[in-house]
């Protein structure tokens, strides 16, 4: 399998990191690994509360989300799991994905139900 790829936190853009977070869908995906403790799966983080996202769109995602650094992504057997840079990328954009969470009214952990 190929190597995922997993940019260098000097190398993080915060014109990737908007880009990444334009999609209501990814930041929804984004504050519900936020809130998690140790991390999700894919599968487990499909499931957004009004709606289940599919597997294609679902793994385009989390490769826009990963190729951005907000996450890192880990294969452990079938499965892929999956952790937010949030305190990394914290320290190197102070406020940025809170800020950006607020504006979308989705506090980490939670997904936006309508």
């Amino acid at each position: 399998m190929r190597p995922l790829f997993h940019p260098a936190l000097e190398d993080i853009k915060p014109e990737a990191i908007l880009y990444a977070l334009s999609d209501p869908e990814r930041v929804a995906i984004y504050a519900k690994l936020a809130g998690a403790s140790s991390g999700g799966t894919c599968s487990a983080l499909a499931d957004l509360g009004d709606r289940v996202i599919p597997k294609s769109s679902l793994s385009n995602h989390f490769k826009v989300l990963r190729e951005s650094g907000l996450i890192i992504s880990e294969r452990q057997g079938v499965e892929m799991r999956n952790q937010t840079r949030c305190t990394e990328l914290d320290e190197r954009f102070p406020g940025l994905i809170k800020a950006i969470l607020t504006a979308y009214g989705q506090p980490p952990g939670q997904p936006k139900t309508d």
